[in-house]
């Protein structure tokens, strides 16, 4: 096919990584990454997303949506905004676990509101602790467009902590 493009993709270990995350408190893990200490996960690293900013119950990413992240219509693949959702509202529950502590998703509920484009520029990803429960939590999330705030999507999600034994 004419005008053919490659993508090249590289990573860390994520065995490595994860093990680093049990080592220590959800907020120190992530200020880590954001820091570059730690590498992002993988699934960052594929899809061009950055850990810029982490608080206790709050976290950002950004991400520049260009032609790799298309769909067969011309228009960024809702997939890029569910899994920064996913996320951004992950880690803002993880931020507040203690060390040895984790998360999984539960369930993750998103609405798109603007269609994302290679010309959108970059996007910024917020999550934000709701709930944070012994066994269950819950967080919202908003994708903006940086350049003017405008709101491209949003979420919620329920993450089931896991205690160390």
């Amino acid at each position: 096919m004419a005008g053919e493009r490659s993508f090249e993709v590289s990573w860390d270990d994520p065995a490595a990584l994860a093990a680093e995350a049990r080592s220590r408190s959800g907020l120190e893990f992530l200020r880590a990454i954001a820091a570059g200490e730690l590498p992002n996960a993988p699934i960052a690293q594929l899809l061009g997303m950055r850990v810029d900013e982490v608080d206790e119950g709050r976290v950002v990413f950004s991400a520049v949506p260009g032609e790799q992240h298309y769909n067969p219509i011309g228009v960024v693949h809702a997939g890029l905004a569910a899994t920064m959702l996913d996320s951004v509202m992950g880690c803002a529950v993880h931020s507040t676990l203690p060390q040895g502590s984790a998360y999984t998703t539960l369930e993750t509920k998103f609405n798109l509101v603007r269609a994302i484009t290679g010309d959108t520029g970059r996007i910024l990803a917020e999550g934000t602790l709701v709930h944070g429960g012994r066994q269950v939590a819950t967080s919202d999330g908003r994708i903006t467009r940086e350049s003017d705030g405008k709101l491209l999507a949003h979420g919620t999600s329920t993450c089931l902590v896991i205690s160390p034994p």
